[in-house]
């Protein structure tokens, strides 16, 4: 068996200020030894990950449609943020990836159904995110997890980490798997572990942004050191 945090961030996200090689560092400490790295509309930092991590490596993406994010898994190229959830579940596909709502409830004031919970876009989706340590409420969380059983969805879990205290938070102890399918098999198989996380955690969120904004958002870059996504901030802004 495996635990599996199903969605972390890393500093390649505009909100985490997380190296590569720190999220190693903890993820083996903590006995996570597979992980989904979901970064903010890019791969590129779940691909360096993957060449520096001792354990599973998934390459997903949390992308940024008009009404929401969806999340692809097993990618094996970048999915432009601003289109159509129905594009973005095409392009998921069309490279042979799986289709996941993340945190469906709880992360607006808004009182308005989640667009991507409609009938039409479940019938194209894979995997809902019954747990993410990040989403506030209980009962949100206890509605995800009634929506993916009436659905018949496969439920993951993940942390939704940003800082590496957060990392672990969620997990699903599973069978170890080989790809796509045999990762929804094993999915089914597996036991979800959660603990919600503080509020405060958002915050962290919100002081990455004003340093990266600060700084330089040097997370588009290729750093120096394998998991130092903040390595060439100084040599570049004195070149300006």
């Amino acid at each position: 068996m495996i635990k599996a945090d199903l969605h972390i961030h890393t500093c390649y996200s505009i909100d985490c200020l997380s190296t590569l090689e720190q999220i190693v560092k903890r993820c083996l400490e903590l006995g996570i030894n597979c992980i989904a790295v979901a970064d903010h509309n890019t791969i590129a930092g779940a691909l360096k990950l993957r060449e520096i991590a001792p354990f599973k490596v998934i390459i997903a993406e949390e992308i940024l449609t008009p009404v929401g994010e969806i999340m692809g898994l097993f990618l094996n190229e970048q999915i432009p943020r601003g289109l159509s959830p129905q594009e973005t579940i095409s392009r998921i596909r069309s490279q042979g990836g799986l289709v996941a709502i993340p945190h469906p409830f709880g992360r607006s004031l808004s009182w308005k159904s989640n667009p991507l919970t409609s009938a039409e876009i479940l019938s194209k989706v894979d995997i809902i995110e019954t747990f993410n340590s990040r989403t506030p409420f209980s009962s949100d969380i206890a509605r995800a997890r009634k929506l993916a059983k009436e659905q018949r969805k496969a439920a993951s879990a993940g942390s939704d980490a940003h800082t590496l205290g957060e990392i672990g938070r969620a997990y699903v102890e599973m069978p170890e798997f080989t790809g796509p399918d045999d990762f929804l098999n094993s999915l089914a198989q597996g036991k979800i572990f959660g603990q919600q996380s503080s509020y405060l955690a958002h915050f962290s969120s919100t002081w990455a942004r004003i340093r990266k904004h600060v700084l330089g958002d040097s997370s588009q870059s290729l750093p120096r050191a394998p998991g130092d996504c903040f390595a060439n901030d100084k040599k570049t802004k004195g070149s300006k």
